[in-house]
């Protein structure tokens, strides 16, 4: 129901017969990647906009994502802005900046996610959420960096999972392999959707909704505008804005990942990494105990994958997004 208990937001039975859609995150859903002509961004949640009522222009967007994002920021200016604009599908994909600062606590970000969904579902919002990538992947860190900051996603993900189950979000499963090697689905920075990435995205959303009646509108089309960036391109991003992006996270990130990384290797010498698998385990349930939220159950997967499940509202992957295939699937490089 659309607030004001209007009726399904699809059929846009408001007064004024427009759909309202709030986008709040990070870089991700703000469009970083696909770049407008004439400066600026689009993004997935612009094409999925263009899908979601019966005509283009009968959806009213409001992206409130930014650059670094977290998920205080979320809960703080970004739900406030949302909540004025009286919303009647509302994005939430936030996290990975959290996990790539120091002193990250899940139990923070989770009490965070917990009072967006809750606050926007309360306003009878339907909600879109998504769960991210490994950061350490996406990098190509070695393993005593790599593995701690894969604990931290582990982390997110799980808390996202069961967070989107309880409070009955329309959630897509994020498969954590091979996406970061496919060819033309990276923008040139190599940890956001390229403009292709950010049309499978949108793409898979709108199959989510349009399975339940939600989306109107024709699917956004997967084929890009332009030619995906290549080497050069990646080489010119690291060149000009990569080297401030690695000092920015130096002075945050990295004694705390430092230190990670020391322990690591000590756990990894004994013989006794489970207990950090373990540890991480039962600080993720006690963040969702104290909200009493119950776990999602956890499917394990060949060569790491992690694919949770816990309502039917959940769009399972189908396949490689990066393949740019026909068929949505839910592989999403976010790393915001």
């Amino acid at each position: 129901m659309a607030p004001g208990g209007h009726g399904p937001f699809g059929l846009g039975n408001r007064p004024t017969g427009e759909l309202r859609f709030a986008v709040l995150g990070d870089s991700v859903s703000e469009g970083v990647g696909d770049p407008l002509p004439g400066g600026g961004w689009r993004g997935w949640a612009a094409l999925l906009a263009e899908g979601l009522a019966a005509r283009p222009e009968g959806t009213r967007l409001l992206n409130l994502a930014r650059s670094g994002a977290r998920s205080g920021d979320v809960a703080g200016p970004q739900l406030e802005a949302a909540l004025r604009h009286r919303p009647d599908l509302a994005s939430v994909l936030v996290g990975g900046n959290d996990t790539l600062r120091g002193g990250f606590d899940i139990r923070t970000v989770a009490a965070e996610l917990h009072l967006v969904m809750g606050t926007l579902r309360a306003e009878g919002t339907e909600l879109l959420t998504a769960c991210l990538p490994d950061p350490g992947t996406v990098l190509g860190l070695p393993w005593p960096l790599a593995r701690p900051l894969g604990r931290r996603m582990s982390a997110l993900n799980d808390t996202v999972h069961a967070l989107s189950a309880h409070h009955g979000a329309h959630h897509i499963h994020v498969a954590a392999h091979h996406w970061a090697t496919m060819p033309g689905a990276l923008s040139a920075d190599r940890l956001h959707p390229s403009e292709t990435g950010h049309r499978l995205l949108a793409r898979d959303f709108h199959a989510l909704l349009a399975a339940a009646g939600l989306a109107q509108g024709a699917a956004p089309r997967p084929e890009p505008d332009g030619a995906p960036p290549g080497r050069a391109a990646s080489l010119w991003w690291m060149a000009t804005q990569g080297t401030r992006w690695i000092a920015d996270r130096c002075t945050d990130l990295l004694p705390d990942l430092l230190r990670l990384a020391a322990t690591e290797v000590r756990h990894h010498r004994r013989g006794s990494t489970p207990v950090l698998e373990e540890d991480a385990r039962r600080a993720t349930v006690a963040a969702l105990a104290a909200l009493k939220v119950a776990p999602s159950p956890v499917a394990r997967q060949p060569a790491g994958q992690r694919v949770l499940t816990g309502t039917k509202r959940t769009g399972v992957p189908g396949g490689d997004w990066a393949a740019a295939g026909s068929e949505p699937s839910g592989t999403t490089p976010m790393t915001g």
